[in-house]
C-alpha cells in the first residue's frame, strides 16, 4: 500500500517524544552469571560474608536483562582483573523462562 506523497506514517510530530526525555530514562542492567538451588534452611542459615559458589568461568554463556527482563546473551570475560561481558545475541526470553543458562 502507498503512502501519498509527504505523508508519514506514525503520531504526528508535536506527539513524538523529544530525544532529550529519551536519554533522561534509567534501566537498570544487570548478568545473571549463575542460578543455584538451596534449601531455604540453608539459605536462611546463611550471614554476612557467606559465599554462593557458581560454576560461572571465562568464556561462559550468561544472560543480560534490562530491568529484570531478558534483552540479550553475552559472555565473560577478564579484562584488567576485572569481570566483562561482551554482547554476543538477542535473548530469547522463552529459554530464559524455562531456566536455560
Amino acid at each position: 500500500m502507498c503512502s501519498p506523497r509527504g505523508f508519514r506514517k506514525g503520531p504526528p510530530r508535536s506527539e513524538r517524544a523529544p530525544v532529550s526525555q529519551i536519554n533522561a530514562v534509567d534501566v537498570e542492567i544487570s548478568v545473571v552469571l549463575g542460578r543455584m538451588v538451596l534449601p531455604m534452611s540453608q539459605l536462611l542459615r546463611m550471614g554476612r560474608g557467606a559465599v554462593i559458589p557458581l560454576d560461572a568461568a571465562e568464556g561462559d554463556e550468561v544472560w543480560i536483562l534490562a530491568n529484570n527482563h531478558p534483552v540479550a546473551r553475552g559472555e565473560i570475560e577478564i579484562r584488567d582483573d576485572r569481570i566483562a561481558i561482551t554482547v554476543t545475541r538477542p535473548a530469547d526470553v522463552y529459554d530464559f523462562m524455562a531456566g536455560s543458562a
